[in-house]
């Protein structure tokens, strides 16, 4: 079986990387590689499993017609059916590794914009941007900015960023909602308890392949870039606009230093979002004939709240809470996403 001796070879490949002295000075590439030949070997068992099992089920079958009494018939015919039963729980195990949908191979653009509560929720943006940065970190995902409009106080009305890596979008989908913050801000002065929201869109990388688009369909405005409070920081029009004429979808950038090259990254955010449209149509039946308890992750649903006094965050989606807030702005959040993908493998 192909599949099996490429697997076979990268386990090899992976075995040697291992036995490098130097891999041991580097712990974060050692668990790397270490979880990669492990989801590996286990994937590789499966499959040997399900040939062996499809062996079985073939020579079962065969004894059908071999002109046996009726009674053993009947026991042939339940070794088969208890055959079948166990080949399936072997799919069933094989499918995450398989990922059929192409999307869940895409990086990720991640919008992150202030809600309700002023001030304190573009500081709360900006928090939830730090947060998804150090968990890219720990997956050693590229991060780029692509878009950012920032305040005085060191939060964000919008900032819009890049994650390139292994299994981005797949893993942060179900981050797409409005994220809600209880804690007493830096401003006030009387200690009362502010709710404040922001909210979070995950979109799948799309490139020009996924999605073509006809030149005659946009509307390309330039303007001058703003800064803080919205006065303008360059003379000259070097931020872009682009409306998307037939579905009125529009992506703007200011952040680079040139028409081209934030042209260039509008255009990256339009595709993007198309893609997430062409998609959110496709699967519309879909999720109205099968709503999962665990939500449909819409950018407009409350997903979860990051409850600062109580030292607590809820996803409102399963229900589920952690403690340890702290950590978890600092970007371990690995324990909820793994909570959620489990879910809704279920």
């Amino acid at each position: 079986m192909e599949e099996n001796k490429e697997i076979k070879k990268k386990l090899e490949e992976l075995e040697k990387e291992l036995q490098k002295p130097e891999i041991f000075n580097n712990p974060e590439k050692l668990k790397n590689i270490s979880r990669e030949y492990n989801e590996l070997k286990n994937y590789l068992a499966r499959l040997n499993q399900l040939s062996e099992i499809n062996h079985k089920i073939f020579k079962t079958e065969k004894m059908l017609n071999q002109g046996e009494e009726p009674e053993m018939q009947e026991m042939i015919k339940e070794e088969i059916k208890k055959l079948k039963e166990k080949k399936q729980i072997i799919e069933k195990g094989l499918e995450p590794e398989k990922e059929t949908d192409p999307l869940m191979k895409k990086n990720a653009i991640l919008e992150i914009r202030a809600g309700t509560g002023g001030d304190e929720a573009s500081i709360f943006a900006a928090d939830l941007f730090r947060m998804y940065s150090r968990f890219a970190e720990k997956m050693n995902w590229k991060i780029k900015i692509i878009s950012s409009h920032p305040t005085s106080l060191n939060g964000f009305k919008e900032i819009i960023f890049e994650l390139r890596g292994k299994n981005a979008y797949q893993l942060l989908k179900k981050e797409s909602g409005v994220h809600r913050v209880q804690r007493i801000p830096e401003t006030e002065k009387s200690g009362r308890i502010h709710t404040s929201a922001a909210s979070v869109v995950v979109l799948p990388e799309a490139k020009k392949i996924d999605v073509e688009i006809n030149n005659k369909d946009l509307k390309i405005d330039h303007f001058r870039a703003s800064g803080h409070g919205g006065q303008n920081v360059q003379k000259n029009e070097t931020a872009v606009r682009i409306t998307h004429l037939p579905t009125n979808i529009v992506a703007s950038c200011q952040d680079e230093r040139n028409q081209l090259q934030n042209k260039e990254r509008a255009l990256t955010i339009l595709r993007s979002r198309l893609l997430a449209k062409r998609e959110e149509e496709k699967t519309k039946n879909l999720k109205e004939k099968r709503q999962s308890h665990i939500g449909s992750g819409d950018r407009s649903e409350k997903i979860r709240t990051y409850n600062f006094p109580q030292d607590r965050v809820t996803d409102h989606r399963i229900p589920k809470s952690w403690h340890g807030l702290e950590q978890i702005m600092d970007g371990h959040i690995e324990d909820i996403i793994n909570f959620l993908q489990a879910e809704e493998k279920d």
